[in-house]
Parts: C-alpha cells; structure tokens; sequence
C-alpha cells in the first residue's frame, strides 16, 4: 500500500487493505457524535446548528448510540490488528459517553493507559446543570503489551513525562472545522513513542495536522479522510509544506 498518502474514503475501506502489524503508531481524533442529544430520558437527533456543530461540514455527527459505539469499536479492532499502538483522543459528550465507556470495558485488554488532555479553558456548557468541558481522553490501546503501562518505544526519560497534557488548542484552518488537533499535541506524542522513519496512521485525518507534523519529524503517514472538502485541504497543506522544504 503507497504510503505519505491520504485516501479519499471511510477508513474503513482503507484499513482493510493494511496488512497485519504494518503500522508502527495511529494518532487520531474521530468525530465526537456532538449532535445526538437526549429529550425526555431518550436519545434523539437535534437539527445542526452552528454552536453545536463541530468538525465535518456535510456530515450530521449524530449517530445513533449503539451504531456510534458498533462503528468505532470496528474501527479500533481493525486498528489494533494493524498497528502496535494507538492514540484515540476522543471527548465525553452526551452523543459518546455511553459508547465510549463501554469500548473501554470490551476492549479493556488492550487499553495501556489513558492521557488527559487539558486544553487550558473550557467553553461554556451548551445546556444549564452540565459540566464545562475543558479536558479530553487520549486513550492508548496496545495489541501486544496492553498489561503493562511500559511502552516498547519511549523517548522520555524516567519521571520526565506526565499523563496530564496541559495543550492549548489548535488554530483554526478552515472556518468550518473547528476541533482542529493541535500540532503540538500530535508533535509530543510523535516524538516520544516513535522513532524516524516510523510509519504513522491516521483514520481521521480532518485537515492533515497528523500527517503535516510526521512530515516535519521525518516520520511517513498514511491517512484517510472521508470528506471531500477536507480531503482537498490536507493535500493543498501538505503541497504548501513541500513547496516550503525547497
């Protein structure tokens, strides 16, 4: 499979052609499902509106619970079978919290360790009685060694790296993606549990900070992107970090 390439499709599609352990790290953040709400005591779909909207234009991020969870736990397995390890960052929302937490609970032999993102502020709770939001999970699944919290490649030294990430959050690139991964938040983890050379995959790619930050480490990506408008930024970055290189 041709690699320093994004492929236009459900990641899905592309990870079955992956072969077996191929992948040496997966950094991702998939949608957050922040539109599925709840009236009455029951799950239901709300019309998108702009505060409510989040990373895909054209894309309703509002699944049904059990498909949200039957969909990523797919997905993690098929990364697990492909990769040694992976960072899933992903944020406990009302249209995730149940599926997350029991993809946690079915896949909990895999589950090395979990990292908290804090991004240095919280927005506003969109309803009264909530929480503010100003953290998000990285949860670290490894296929071989997921007992231990050792990992096979670690570039830190001993006591020099917490498990509490204080990142703010990345800037924007287009207007209507606005959970962009910031680039140091791809850039630490890049750097300490990869070595150059290594091949990096990400599932979710959005507008390309992943591959954009191997690039500058000297690390080869791969990714998928199933939305044509971000599929077009991702390639026009990565065309602009070239053109700067020479």
């Amino acid at each position: 499979m041709e690699v320093n390439k994004v492929y236009n499709e459900n990641c899905l599609n592309t990870l079955k052609r992956i072969p077996d352990n191929s992948i040496d790290l997966v950094i991702t953040s998939p949608p957050y499902n922040m539109n599925l709400r709840i009236r009455n005591g029951e799950y239901c779909s709300r019309q998108i509106v702009k505060e409510f909207s989040t990373k895909y234009e054209g894309f309703d991020d509002n699944m049904p619970i059990e498909e949200y969870f039957k969909f990523h736990l797919k997905v993690l397995k098929e990364l697990i079978r492909t990769s040694n390890v992976i960072f899933y960052n992903i944020q406990i929302v009302t249209g995730s919290k149940r599926a997350i937490f029991k993809i946690i609970g079915e896949l909990s032999d895999y589950l090395k360790d979990i990292i908290i993102w804090d991004k240095g502020y919280a927005q506003p709770a969109m309803a009264p009685k909530v929480l503010n939001r100003r953290t998000e999970l990285i949860l670290v699944f490894d296929k071989d060694n997921g007992i231990s919290r050792q990992f096979e490649k670690a570039n830190f030294e001993r006591g020099t790296l917490d498990d509490l990430w204080l990142i703010k959050r990345g800037k924007k690139v287009v207007d209507s993606h606005s959970a962009i991964f910031p680039e140091e938040l791809v850039k630490t983890i890049i750097e300490n549990f990869s070595n150059e050379g290594d091949l990096v995959y990400d599932p979710f790619m959005g507008t390309g900070t992943t591959a954009i930050v191997a690039k500058k480490l000297n690390r080869n990506y791969l990714g998928s992107e199933l939305t044509d408008k971000y599929f077009k930024v991702i390639n026009e970055r990565l065309q602009v970090f070239e053109n700067e290189l020479f």
